[in-house]
């Protein structure tokens, strides 16, 4: 388990400017569906993005998901969450994670002030961060939120079938730029 004092320690000698590896990082969400009897997975096949760490500790950074390249391994399914429905994709392009704050907290983990931006909507959630692995030069974080999908615009469910809240897990690696 990690502790406050390797997260602070993590952070004194992270200073600089470090990139997100595709690669090593995923974004995945999971929706109940049919009135909660399967679970919908999807997942963003590309995304980018940076951080940076400040003298003062202070981390900030983005993360871009390339909204169309949403896959739940069903095409249709794929188009539908893609139309204005659900992320519009054709006039909002991109979902933004923007980090405005992260701080160590007593459990070893990072409290977040994180701004979340997807079908043209925004809202401000508060997830803990895990620092899931530390290398010389790479850093991999995994983040868990709930969001109300209605909060984005995304209220399509004929019958009330499929739950108004989401899981999202993201997975980030980032590398020293």
């Amino acid at each position: 388990m990690t502790t406050i004092a390797d997260i602070q320690s993590l952070v004194r000698d992270s200073q600089g400017t470090w990139t997100l590896d595709p690669a090593g990082s995923s974004a995945e969400f999971h929706v109940k569906h049919f009135w909660g009897a399967i679970t919908v997975h999807g997942r963003f096949e590309r995304l980018a993005g940076e951080g940076t760490v400040a003298q003062d500790g202070t981390l900030t950074g983005a993360i871009r998901l390339d909204a169309a390249s949403l896959n739940t391994k069903q095409k249709k399914r794929d188009q539908h969450l893609c139309s204005a429905d659900f992320f519009d994709v054709d006039h909002h392009p991109t979902v933004t994670i923007t980090v405005e704050r992260l701080t160590p907290d007593a459990t070893g983990r990072l409290a977040s002030q994180i701004r979340l931006e997807a079908a043209g909507q925004s809202q401000t959630i508060s997830p803990t961060i895990e620092v899931a692995q530390v290398q010389p030069d790479a850093v991999t974080l995994r983040g868990k939120v709930t969001v109300d999908r209605a909060a984005f615009g995304m209220t399509w469910s004929p019958l009330g079938m499929a739950a108004r809240q989401a899981r999202g897990i993201i997975t980030a690696r980032f590398t020293r730029a």
